[in-house]
């Protein structure tokens, strides 16, 4: 019985064959005077922590706290939950006349025709503005970079017309992850086109659930969201951009129709190419990409 599931029905079974005389209904009496009750896994355990992880979150908190002191734009960065596009059921309710529920596909199965939406999104932490740009082909490190390219050409740069330095706050993993070689070089031609100098500090691994853009825009995202079937391109992209928030928040996004293709693989000779430069706090998650050439974008 260790090893199977403990319905009452089994239990009743089990007892019968033991020579019992019980019905299930009388099972699931006895657990219940026994001071039992069902219950659901309640997720507390974090695993192992990194042993720099409180110290990261200050230098992070430092970083952000210095570069908004000298009115120098500051960013979290992440994608969101990948979405089926098509009629399908969204969590959460909304008014309609009574009995008139919008009816949609029973099983949640990928459409080929409308595929999936990937929304990656730029919070602007000093200003409460979000960009979010909803990509449909791959969740690549260049697509999560032209992303930060976009909210800069379109927003970032007439918020801060006379910045040379960027902050990205961003997890440690996904495409825009502290390893991936990818990120950084991306990173390094987006540097070399605006004259920026990029300073990217990573949240410690497994702490995903405290960067910014989590609770400050997507969460907001959600809530407009709730309830609506996401049927197209043009509906995903429509909600996001009228998302607001009681704080202010402002959100505008974009279709990015551009293919993205998954393993691109840089070479060492390019990444010796970077002008990247470690911080003597934690190097591998925090680091600084100086431009190699500035060009006007």
């Amino acid at each position: 019985m260790r090893w199977t599931s403990k319905s009452v029905r089994r239990l009743a079974s089990e007892l019968q064959a033991l020579g019992h005389t019980v019905s299930y209904r009388l099972v699931a009496d006895l657990p219940r005077d026994a001071g039992y009750c069902l219950q659901a896994n309640r997720k507390t355990r974090e695993g192992t922590l990194h042993p720099d992880r409180d110290a990261q979150f200050a230098y992070l908190n430092a970083q952000v706290h210095r570069f908004q002191q000298q009115h120098r734009p500051t960013i979290s960065v992440d994608t969101k939950k990948k979405e089926l596009v098509g009629d399908f059921k969204n969590p959460g309710r909304e008014w309609r006349p009574a009995g008139t529920p919008e009816e949609v596909r029973v099983h949640d199965f990928l459409i080929p025709d409308l595929g999936k939406a990937i929304p990656y999104g730029v919070y602007d932490l000093a200003r409460n503005e979000g960009w979010v740009s909803v990509g449909i082909t791959h969740d690549t490190a260049r697509f999560a970079v032209h992303a930060i390219r976009r909210w800069w050409r379109v927003m970032g740069r007439a918020a801060y017309p006379d910045t040379r330095a960027l902050l990205i706050t961003a997890d440690a993993g996904g495409n825009n992850g502290s390893r991936v070689q990818l990120w950084k070089w991306e990173l390094q031609q987006f540097a070399n086109r605006t004259g920026l100098a990029i300073t990217v500090c990573h949240f410690p691994p497994g702490t995903s659930k405290w960067n910014k853009i989590e609770h400050r825009l997507f969460s907001h995202i959600a809530m407009n969201w709730r309830g609506k079937p996401l049927v197209d391109l043009a509906t995903i992209v429509s909600l996001i951009g009228a998302t607001t928030s009681t704080a202010g928040l402002r959100v505008r996004s974009e279709l990015d129709e551009h293919v993205y293709t998954k393993g691109i693989t840089i070479t060492d000779t390019q990444m010796q190419r970077l002008r990247l430069t470690p911080h003597r706090f934690h190097g591998d998650w925090n680091y600084t990409l100086k431009p190699v050439r500035a060009k006007h974008v």
